[in-house]
């Protein structure tokens, strides 16, 4: 399968300042809470082909952050990301497929230390040259897990029935890549 149009073999690299890692969860079951990661590094090599390319990236876990003081410290620590003991989560592609705009990109998505196949739909958005001479490629991504098989399985009973925070966790990414001279 060929390149998206403008990508090139060689290295590229996430521009963290001009990219967001995120999820959505469903909370109280009538409300959705979103958070994001500020530290995270993901590193493309790009090869003549999609088949003869690679991705990885790690997040740092306690860079964590939902806006809420409390809720965060509470993410980071034991009954969910446990940040101590599991400082970084990783994706590493095991395939890439599709073409033009649309792409699926299969992977191996590590949190807590489990290692679970994941599937994300990718848009590829463009590639440009900065006023500074950077040649950055675009891409948004999106994937649907459950907490649960990643041994994220702290919960609340709600008096009215459900619970507090649902298994279903939409992940959402728009990155940034930079190619390396």
């Amino acid at each position: 399968m060929t390149l998206p149009q403008g990508i090139t073999p060689g290295i590229w690299t996430l521009d963290m300042s001009h990219s967001e890692i995120g999820f959505t969860v469903r909370h109280a079951g009538i409300s959705k809470v979103r958070g994001r990661f500020t530290d995270a590094s993901a590193e493309a090599h790009v090869g003549p082909s999609l088949s003869a390319s690679s991705l990885h990236a790690t997040v740092k876990t306690a860079s964590f952050d939902s806006g809420d003081a409390n809720r965060d410290a509470h993410v980071r620590g034991a009954d969910f990301f446990d940040v101590e003991q599991f400082p970084e989560m990783t994706f590493r592609a095991t395939g890439i497929e599709g073409d033009g705009e649309d792409y699926t990109v299969t992977g191996d998505l590590t949190i807590r230390g489990v290692t679970k196949s994941v599937e994300l739909e990718v848009e590829f958005t463009g590639v440009a040259v900065d006023p500074f001479g950077a040649t950055r490629a675009g891409f948004s991504a999106e994937a649907e897990i459950s907490r649960k098989e990643f041994g994220l399985t702290w919960n609340a009973v709600l008096e009215a029935g459900g619970v507090l925070v649902s298994d279903k966790v939409k992940i959402n990414v728009d990155a940034a890549l930079v190619k390396q001279a």
